[in-house]
């Protein structure tokens, strides 16, 4: 679909729909209540007869009224005013999408853009608009020999802002829209393609056909052999178990100032998790192919920073690998190095993505000078003990990185809650044999993993996500490619700021 912004009278518009908010008591918005006059009132008579009172989410189509050049009218609840926040504006703006999907407009525009959320302003009220509408388009059909066939006849859609003035304001909010929906799908396109076709020489090749498609990405994708000879004994005795060869991404985009530190995204890139010798129940374990959301997170947020061609230092690191039982594969008891030094007894081999993210952090500190280091992994059902699906689990050795990243989720509605970092956790990794335990017990999983990593990271500023409970849901059965919108808005902030 093409999104585009406009400013104009919604009377005025030529097209197959315009879309209007109403407040809760039949309250008509500023733009309904312009195309009420030009109707001779037919908004507020439909609303008399009972057809909407405006309850946040309710819908109604209103066809062919009279002084109106477009074809249909969609009314749309905004729910109460004074309630009026960030989750009316989306609901509204899913409703939204959601019926004039169903019918048969080809273009639409769309007025609910000039109702701004409390604490909020219009590139916010654009952004969240047209992610809304990107995330109701996404369809995967690339394993379907015969796709389903589109219902919707929707090609067009336009956001209208209150005056022509705010007109450059919307057009940037909606350049960053397209390049954010443009990460979105990569990352959604990686996630649900299943283990046999998204291998870890898919991901290595994905990365390489990013630094074709986009001059400005330089990549480097290391064989088996090259991490063996940097020392990578924790991500290669994951990898023993499988057949298909590990691979290990590094993507650089160097836009920002010749001696700025880069920022550092590392991504959990595990295609498939069958849980090695500690293997998973056999329910719901076609889900494992997504525990390489982490790594193409990473993935989807290089390419909208490519997309934006912001000014700033960004460099990707995708460890990948699977993680199946075979008989090479880790063994619980058994003790690998790892790329830092240390030694790692592995307990239980099912929290193998830890494995890949501790070499992967100490080759960003021996091989970059970062300004700050966030990785992102589904590495925990823990997490999802804790927070369920509604926020990532944010872990933070630098408190002014927890508050920028917390902020960037409220904003774009990805959401992470920062979780205890403790030093108290730490000897729940305690090993008789080796420097540590890729394990705790089973209290604080999540916490105990994120203090796993940290161990890798002091030196760093440094944040984890997990991602466990976000990254993908269950029904409609698929990816969320969070968090890219997060990591997006992290990165502008930065710009806006002048940290690039």
């Amino acid at each position: 679909m093409d999104y585009f912004v406009k400013s104009g009278n919604p009377q005025k518009q030529r097209v197959g729909c315009v879309i209007l908010g109403v407040f809760e008591r039949r309250k008509l918005s500023a733009p309904a209540q312009q195309i009420d006059t030009a109707s001779l009132g037919a908004l507020t008579q439909a609303m008399r007869r009972g057809d909407m009172d405006g309850r946040v989410g309710d819908t109604l189509v209103l066809h062919g009224l009279a002084g109106v050049l477009s074809d249909r009218v969609l009314l749309v609840g905004l729910g109460r005013e004074r309630d009026f926040d960030d989750k009316a504006f989306v609901r509204a703006n899913e409703a939204a999408i959601g019926a004039l999907r169903k019918t048969g407009a080809v273009d639409a525009v769309s007025y609910l853009t000039h109702l701004v959320a409390r604490k909020r302003d219009l590139r916010w009220a654009v952004l969240r608009a047209a992610m809304t509408a990107a995330e109701h388009e996404y369809r995967f059909t690339q394993c379907k020999s015969k796709p389903d066939p589109e219902r919707s006849r929707l090609t067009r859609l336009t956001f209208d802002v209150p005056s022509r003035g705010l007109l450059p304001e919307a057009e940037e909010a909606l350049r960053a829209a397209r390049a954010l929906g443009a990460g979105m799908t990569l990352t959604r396109d990686l996630s649900n393609l299943p283990g046999n076709r998204c291998t870890p020489t898919y991901l290595g090749d994905t990365a390489k056909q990013l630094a074709t498609d986009y001059p400005s990405i330089k990549t480097r994708v290391l064989d088996e052999a090259a991490m063996e000879k940097l020392g990578m004994g924790a991500l290669l005795s994951v990898s023993r178990g499988s057949r298909e060869p590990a691979t290990f991404s590094v993507m650089e985009y160097m836009r920002g100032p010749k001696k700025g530190k880069p920022v550092v995204l590392v991504g959990k890139g595990l295609t498939f998790d069958a849980g090695g010798i500690s293997i998973k129940p056999a329910a719901a374990m076609d889900e494992m192919k997504y525990d390489m959301c982490g790594g193409a997170a990473v993935f989807g947020a290089m390419k909208a920073v490519a997309e934006l061609d912001l000014p700033i230092n960004l460099v990707g690191v995708v460890p990948s690998s699977e993680n199946l039982p075979d008989g090479m594969a880790n063994k619980p008891g058994d003790i690998v190095t790892s790329m830092s030094g240390q030694t790692i007894e592995i307990l239980n081999t099912d929290a193998e993505g830890r494995l890949l993210l501790c070499d992967a952090l100490t080759y960003v500190e021996q091989h970059y000078d970062p300004d700050c280091v966030i990785d992102m992994a589904t590495l925990t059902g823990a997490v999802i003990v804790a927070l369920g699906s509604h926020a990532s689990g944010l872990y933070a050795n630098q408190p002014a990185l927890a508050r920028a990243l917390t902020s960037a989720g409220e904003y774009m509605g990805d959401r992470v809650w920062e979780m205890p970092l403790w030093e108290d956790y730490q000897s729940a990794l305690k090993s008789p044999f080796a420097d540590m335990a890729n394990v705790g017990g089973r209290e604080a999983g999540s916490v105990t993993a994120a203090c796993f990593l940290h161990r890798y990271a002091r030196k760093l500023r440094w944040a984890h996500l997990d991602i466990a409970g976000s990254a993908w849901k269950q029904s409609p059965k698929g990816a969320t490619a969070r968090p890219v919108p997060l990591l997006l808005q992290f990165l502008l902030q930065r710009t806006e700021n002048g940290d690039s």
